[in-house]
């Protein structure tokens, strides 16, 4: 180097990218799982969601569960804000199946980067 010139040389330059590519490999897997467990959580939430509600309807209506989600969302006022049983929510795709004296839904993952495990909620609020 001249006299009077400052900088920084290529081989410094060369080991902090280095540094920073050596943290970016140990954080973004770190990162990806944080959001695969933060949707599996939400959707054991939403199943606990949609049973309390449907558990809160068949209190009301003397013991009779509802037989769609449209009862649920379509009553005044809702049991159910939202209907997740028509769509996907968080990455997870919701299957309800509802009778006259019983219900199971389903959360399945849409794909292995938004969740691992699927969950199955049934009559009574039994979260499996």
């Amino acid at each position: 180097m001249r006299r009077g010139q400052k900088g920084f040389t290529l081989v410094e330059i060369m080991i902090v990218v280095a540094i920073i590519a050596l943290l970016a490999a140990i954080a973004i897997p770190n990162l990806l799982r944080a959001k695969v467990s933060a949707n599996e959580a939400l959707a054991q939430s939403t199943l606990k969601t949609l049973s309390t509600s449907i558990e809160t309807y068949s209190t009301a209506n003397n013991g009779t569960y509802p037989t769609s989600s449209a009862m649920l969302t379509g009553a005044t006022p809702p049991y159910l804000n939202t209907d997740y049983c028509t769509g996907n929510y968080s990455g997870y795709s919701y299957a309800c199946g509802m009778g006259t004296g019983t219900y199971a839904i389903v959360a399945t993952p849409n794909s292995a980067s938004t969740g691992t495990r699927s969950f199955t909620i049934t009559t009574g609020g039994i979260l499996q």
